[in-house]
């Protein structure tokens, strides 16, 4: 036999053998269990491989049929969260999912039970080569002199070839006075600790020279640091001063991807994805290494409070997800079984959520495209978990996580599509529960928060995918997303419908907010004065003159529905019509109303229920101004088209020439246009103030 390496001897000598060998006692009878239970999920399936072939196709019959049934009870539980997040689609996708893992990843889940200097050995080995390689240089000089010869004139890097650097020299005698050192300490059951000249002295190793020995040595003590207080843990160095376990944190965050992309340089695709490192022996060597080191990032993730730190432990983290997406269980560790990254990207300050969503969006560009399904399903839930609520200072989070959320899912629109497929059909799922039952319950699935910032978001997604100015930069290539535009808006004038009193106006106006959007920036006609004009009309014209309140002015964007103590009161019903009138002037304005060369022919009825309105009206006179107002700037807009068109010598048949005349109308210098430009202004300066005052800034709103 030969010489056993030098790990193996330290390990021997540690007394941790008997311990290591429980601990893969413990994994085995671990791995039986789950084996046990997956032959009880799959027994059926197997007597049907040993069956006859008519015995098999009455067993899978048998199995469909029970399976389906006990789907159909767990439906009957679903909560609204549990149907919006559509969870029960990937049920058996899970299972598989956790087949694969449990089969082709069983070396991942036992790297925690095997001491790390023992597990790691074989990155050594990586450095070890050199010396071989120089003898079987001095034996070619030997016995091949010609080739040698040549070799000095053609290559002679490969003959000045050194085995290594300085740097190694001083890690190898310092990695002999440690393994004394080490070995003394033990037996006296003492840690050795670390100080900052052996954090130095690594650091000028791995700047240098890159080297995988000083990478393994700050990794184990990196391991230490992160399970310093866990009683359970097998810890190789102890840590005394707090600037050096800072210093040891933000080292091994920094260097470590350095050294990684040195040794194992990954490609990135003209698309933006990246592609794992390449199979090699040096790769396989360094693979429970960065598990390990991965395992360990993201539990130290979890136990940070530190917002500098932990977002350079997101950023940096994010650089390791190439090393690491071929281990699933890892993936999901750092995505969905911890969910930190998803939480942070929720609930965090702004900087530490943008570094999440980052580290989020890099996951995402793996080429597996199992990964980047995962990556899309997770960002939903997290955002419909985390949709639950609104309030004024609820409501910015959402939004950035609504508008990052969207820019992932416009990554790889093919990927997006079967999953905008299911959500939106869990919308329609929920809207057709309402209106068939019509009881309070099935309203109440439709009519909240989470359904309406559902729909906002599906309209963003949608929106951006679809936009015409980015199909155009496609050279006229169309979404793959384009096709659930119709369903969406189906949707979501549905929900308006379903209930139409006046507590559930602000409601209405959210989903048409949302659909404005998607108007906005696909170039479709959505008809939303249907939707807007009864608000107008039922307000102004309701019976009774409003009652007067020293009640607040109702926030539209922070309520869905309006407290019973706003009905019928003046405060309530001024916000009503000021924000109708803004949202349908906006409509109004939008590409596809406003520059439509038939505009004067499609303001006709609106202009009819504005008069009618008008005419019925007694009691309101500031609220009648402002769709006084409105209407004629509407009215003076029909007229500047009408001129604008006059010179025209095609027909609705021509429709390129159509299509051209639409592109140069100038919706901006349109009465309509300045009419929106001065409105947006007047409520952003509003907003602002608003908001200065619940800061504490100005508390005295001026005119």
């Amino acid at each position: 036999m030969g010489k056993a390496a030098k790990s193996s001897r330290k390990f021997a000598a540690s007394g941790k053998l008997k311990q290591a060998i429980q601990s893969r006692k413990k994994h085995q009878q671990m791995q039986k269990k789950i084996q046990g239970r997956r032959g009880a999920h799959g027994k059926g399936k197997r007597q049907a491989v040993t069956e006859a072939d008519d015995g098999e196709s009455d067993d899978e019959e048998k199995e469909v049929k029970g399976v389906s049934k006990e789907a159909g009870k767990d439906a009957k539980k679903m909560t609204v969260e549990d149907l919006l997040g559509a969870e029960f689609m990937d049920d058996d996708a899970d299972e598989d999912e956790d087949d694969v893992e449990g089969d082709g990843l069983d070396t991942d889940e036992d790297e925690e039970d095997v001491a790390d200097d023992q597990s790691f050995a074989s990155v050594d080995d990586l450095e070890d080569h050199g010396t071989s390689h120089m003898l079987e240089l001095a034996q070619l000089a030997e016995k091949d002199p010609e080739f040698y010869k040549y070799l000095q004139e053609n290559d002679r890097e490969l003959l000045e070839f050194t085995t290594t650097p300085d740097g190694d020299d001083e890690m190898d005698d310092e990695d002999d006075v440690m393994d004394e050192d080490d070995n003394e300490e033990e037996i006296g059951e003492e840690l050795p600790v670390l100080t900052t000249g052996i954090l130095k002295t690594w650091q000028k190793a791995l700047l240098e020279h890159r080297s995988l020995r000083a990478l393994r040595k700050l990794l184990i003590a990196f391991r230490s640091a992160v399970h310093m207080n866990e009683d359970d843990q097998v810890l190789l160095w102890r840590i005394d001063n707090a600037a050096v376990y800072t210093k040891l944190v933000t080292t091994s965050l920094r260097y470590t991807p350095i050294v990684l992309a040195h040794h194992l340089p990954y490609k990135i695709l003209p698309n933006g994805k990246f592609k794992q490192p390449s199979q090699s022996a040096k790769q396989k060597a360094l693979q429970k290494l960065t598990l390990s080191y991965f395992n360990n990032v993201v539990h130290l993730i979890t136990q940070l409070t530190d917002p500098e730190t932990l977002r350079l432990a997101l950023t940096e983290s994010a650089k390791i997800l190439p090393y690491v997406v071929s281990s699933r269980k890892a993936v999901k560790t750092y995505l969905k079984a911890t969910q930190k990254c998803l939480e942070l990207w929720s609930t965090g300050e702004d900087d530490v959520r943008i570094a999440a969503f980052l580290a989020i969006r890099k996951l995402a560009s793996s080429t597996d495209d199992s990964i980047v399904d995962l990556v899309l399903k997770s960002t939903y839930l997290a955002l419909v978990r985390a949709c639950k609520s609104t309030s004024t200072y609820r409501l910015p989070s959402i939004t950035l996580m609504k508008n990052s959320a969207c820019e992932l899912f416009c990554v790889d629109h093919g990927a997006t599509y079967p999953h905008a497929f299911g959500y939106i059909r869990q919308l329609a799922i929920l809207l057709r529960g309402g209106m068939k039952t019509k009881t309070k319950e099935a309203y109440k699935q439709v009519y909240n928060w989470q359904y309406a910032h559902c729909v906002d978001f599906w309209a963003l997604v949608l929106g951006r995918a679809c936009d015409a100015h980015a199909e155009a930069e496609r050279g006229g290539q169309e979404s793959e997303l384009r096709p659930l535009i119709y369903p969406l808006v189906q949707v979501s004038l549905g929900a308006i419908k379903l209930i139409s009193n006046s507590r559930s106006y602000p409601f209405h106006l959210h989903i048409a907010r949302s659909m404005l959007h998607l108007t906005r920036h696909t170039r479709i006609y959505v008809p939303l004065t249907p939707y807007l004009l009864p608000i107008i009309s039922s307000t102004l014209t309701a019976s009774g003159k409003p009652k007067s309140s020293t009640l607040r002015p109702l926030d539209m964007e922070t309520h869905i529905r309006a407290p019973a103590q706003y009905v019928k009161t003046r405060v309530y019903v001024a916000g009503l019509v000021e924000e109708t009138v803004f949202l349908l002037a906006e409509w109004l304005g939008s590409g596809p109303v406003h520059g439509s060369v038939a505009f004067p022919e499609l303001i006709v009825p609106i202009t009819v229920t504005l008069r009618r309105t008008l005419k019925n009206c007694k009691e309101l006179g500031k609220e009648a101004g402002m769709v006084k107002g409105l209407l004629e700037r509407v009215e003076d807009c029909a007229k500047w088209i009408d001129k604008s068109r006059s010179g025209i010598n095609f027909g609705p048949g021509k429709m390129d020439e159509v299509e051209q005349w639409e592109a140069n109308v100038g919706i901006e210098e349109s009465p309509l246009g300045k009419y929106l430009k001065v409105q947006r202004k007047s409520r952003e300066k509003r907003k602002r103030m608003i908001d200065k005052a619940n800061k504490g800034e100005d508390e005295i709103l001026e005119d």
